[in-house]
């Protein structure tokens, strides 16, 4: 079976950077990034998901975390340099990013966003994140990614309830 290469992928070659794009089955009742890990058969800790967010101060920006983890707007507002901040709605989604929710990559969005990765990535040699399609995986290293989106690693953003 031939995997149709996704935006994100064509950024990666183009910058020479070593990836493997894993299909997964979808489940359109369950978008999550839990499902996501059980169906490639990986911890959740290395399944991360892309999530779109609109500061007061900074406008749009992205956060990638760890799949099973909810993300704490006070933080996120506070390492993005916003007073507060809010989940972009699902219908700003693909005209901001270019992605639909359960596709979001971090990368290849229509614009750079600032984007700010969990620290826990840097646990692992290989990471999960959205190749921008439902039903197909990228899995490269946090270092590449985080280069490529030029991202910043931070461990603050995760909600801690």
């Amino acid at each position: 079976m031939t995997i149709e290469k996704t935006n994100a992928a064509r950024l990666l070659d183009k910058a020479k950077i070593d990836y493997q794009l894993i299909p997964y089955e979808v489940d359109e009742a369950d978008l999550s990034a839990v499902h996501v890990a059980a169906q490639l058969n990986e911890p959740i800790e290395k399944v991360f998901k892309t999530l779109v967010l609109k500061g007061d101060k900074t406008g749009y920006f992205v956060c990638i975390i760890p799949g099973a983890e909810e993300l704490d707007l006070k933080k996120a507002a506070r390492v993005s340099e916003n007073k507060n901040c809010e989940m972009i709605p699902m219908k700003e989604l693909l005209p901001v990013t270019g992605y639909i929710r359960g596709a979001c990559s971090p990368i290849g969005m229509k614009k750079h966003f600032p984007a700010f990765i969990h620290e826990s990535c840097l646990n692992f040699e290989r990471i999960y994140v959205s190749a921008g399609k439902r039903g197909l995986q990228l899995v490269l290293s946090p270092s590449d990614l985080i280069a490529e989106i030029k991202a910043t690693v931070d461990f603050l953003i995760l909600s801690t309830e």
